[in-house]
């Protein structure tokens, strides 16, 4: 089984958040702290390393994690972040999150890792409800094959990933990890709820960061 502790994990908040009033999803507070600081919580004790991938505000970012930014202009979509962690990673393997998705479990990479057995699959997650096409563990070495779907134009997630094997992990015990914070009503919804019925208490605050992507 590949080790979660090879992996590098990218918290994709570079999107424009068009939901959410165009607000920087990664900045926006649940119970006190930015969304991007439940992420890093979440992860860090996971994988071996974690990076931002962020499109603005990119200063405040650096604060929490090693930033990067999309290639693509435009606010181009989550393959436009998967492009750039693939791209920036030091590691083979590479697991993205979306920030706005601040519950994930503490078993995510280690399930999505023992799914996994070569290096041309996709592991992405599956509630039994919905799939998270965003919530994905690649190999680098699919990295040509996504520069290439997205010179010919192409953004979306399940064409490109059509184009491989995809594999779909079964996470229908934690449907509520994947609660996704897309509109300011889901949003208001999960602030009313307390942490601690989410575990969702770990700390993670601004540091000085001085490692690299």
């Amino acid at each position: 089984m590949l080790d979660p502790k090879q992996v590098t994990a990218v918290i994709l908040a570079g999107g424009e958040g068009r939901r959410m009033k165009k607000a920087d999803k990664g900045l926006i507070t649940l119970w006190g702290k930015p969304l991007i600081a439940h992420s890093l919580a979440r992860l860090t004790p996971q994988v071996a390393s974690v990076i931002i991938n962020a499109n603005r505000n990119q200063a405040l970012y650096q604060q929490y994690a090693p930033v990067i930014t999309d290639s693509l202009t435009g606010f181009a979509g989550p393959l436009a972040g998967f492009e750039a962690g693939l791209r920036h990673a030091l590691s083979e393997w590479v697991l993205f999150v979306p920030c706005d998705s601040p519950l994930v479990p503490a078993d995510l990479a280690e399930r999505l890792c023992g799914a996994v057995t070569h290096a041309g699959q996709i592991a992405i997650v599956d509630d039994g409800i919905h799939l998270h096409a965003a919530t994905a563990l690649l190999h680098r070495s699919l990295l040509p094959s996504l520069q290439n779907y997205l010179a010919v134009g192409d953004r979306k997630l399940q064409l490109w990933f059509a184009q491989h094997e995809l594999l779909k992990v079964d996470f229908s015990d934690q449907v509520a990890a994947f609660t996704n914070l897309n509109t300011p009503e889901a949003l208001a919804q999960l602030e009313q709820e307390q942490p601690k019925d989410h575990f969702a208490t770990e700390s993670a605050k601004p540091t000085e960061n001085s490692n690299k992507a």
